[in-house]
């Protein structure tokens, strides 16, 4: 029997994927796994049992990855299981801040009771025009699931699409339409776009990207669209290039006092993934990569531990192996298990930590097990069958 605690409210749909052997539980210190959205873990005190930890999203910045690495406490996010949503407000963006729809709508609203508001309407109209996105520009950095999507939906309305990334995945460039320009220099997408949108993760390197130096690079009638973190862009260097006239607009998922309210500036209340149909998909990779992690040791879309698949385990035993990636683990792993066949094995590393599994022909004996977690660089070891 599996245990899993929800740290916030999961879909029910993906809750649903649990099958018979798991059981909720409100309790941290009982629970085998972990789902979470945004609940913020870092002053958590993660117990040993904790074995996982599912984001039902693709942001993990509320989670204390090192720490759990450190714990051998497994990592999970679900890329990809949002695009669409994201992808769609991405274009809600687009469209607002080419045409003054807000503007319009609350001018309209003020006319309750005026019988004549068709006829004014025609003599406002002109204050809320825009122009069309047909022909535009658009640059689009980070070509990963959400980037992608916007990518190819943007040529179906007729955009000329540059896409920056030097990381792209072969999954995303074989997923990418072949009229999408590859840009090897971010500036260029600076220089030349209409429409700008950001699909990159949060770091060190990214954090910031958005700034001054760019924006001097832009357009006057450029748009910014940041759906990814408000972190990504230097928000003061925004204020003051929308107020000299050096671009056209911002528009931000973010809601911050910096800025809410300002002129230039379209903010949104964080809805990128808030349908239901994000929620009901991210919960539902979340909870199948639990299941697959804890039924078969399978690392899946894991942010801290390298990806590993054995499939579903035939043999006799299946023991997983957490440790740090250093030289000669696999053959003290092996010389301590001379006693009995390796039926089959996989290593894979992911920076300073590596995660093997070895099915074996009989059962693991208790001294056998304590002699692997005494290997010195073994963070933990766990017996799957």
């Amino acid at each position: 029997m599996f245990r899993y605690t929800c740290l916030n409210a999961i879909s029910a749909m993906g809750l649903g994927c649990f099958t018979k052997g798991y059981e909720r539980t409100e309790e941290l210190s009982q629970a085998d796994a972990v789902l979470v959205r945004s609940a913020n873990m870092h002053e958590m005190e993660l117990p040993e049992n904790v074995l996982a930890i599912s984001r039902a999203g693709a942001g993990v910045n509320n989670i204390p990855l090192e720490e759990c690495a450190e714990k051998g406490i497994v990592v999970f996010n679900t890329p990809g299981a949002n695009a669409n949503g994201v992808k769609e407000l991405v274009f809600a963006g687009m469209l607002l801040a080419a045409r003054d729809v807000v503007g319009g709508i609350n001018w309209v609203s003020t006319q309750s009771g005026n019988e004549n508001v068709a006829k004014d309407t025609e003599k406002v109209k002109k204050q809320f025009s825009g122009s069309e996105l047909l022909g535009k520009k658009l640059g689009i950095i980070g070509l990963g699931a959400i980037g992608v999507q916007v990518a190819n939906a943007a040529t179906h309305l007729g955009m000329e699409v540059y896409g920056y990334d030097p990381y792209i995945s072969v999954d995303a460039a074989w997923n990418l339409s072949r009229s999408i320009k590859h840009i090897s220099d971010v500036n260029d997408i600076y220089r030349q776009c209409d429409y700008i949108t950001i699909h990159v993760p949060l770091m060190e390197s990214t954090k910031g990207m958005i700034n001054q130096a760019a924006l001097e690079l832009m357009k006057p009638n450029a748009v910014i669209l940041n759906f990814a973190r408000d972190l990504l862009v230097d928000e003061d260097a925004i204020l003051e290039a929308l107020e000299a006239g050096r671009i056209r607009k911002y528009v931000s998922d973010f809601p911050n006092p910096k800025t809410v309210g300002k002129k230039g500036v379209i903010v949104i209340p964080h809805l990128g993934a808030s349908t239901e149909e994000s929620e009901d998909n991210c919960a539902m990779m979340a909870v199948n990569e639990l299941k697959d992690f804890l039924e078969n040791g399978n690392i899946k879309n894991s942010v801290n531990y390298p990806s590993c698949n054995l499939g579903v385990c035939e043999s006799v035993c299946r023991v997983a192996i957490y440790h740090r990636n250093i030289k000669k683990m696999i053959s003290q792993f092996t010389l301590l298990l001379s006693d009995t066949n390796i039926t089959n094995m996989s290593n894979s590393s992911r920076g300073s930590y590596a995660y093997t599994m070895l099915d074996l022909e009989d059962k693991i004996s208790q001294d056998t097990l304590k002699r692997l977690e005494a290997v010195e660089g073994v963070i933990r070891v766990r017996v799957i069958r």
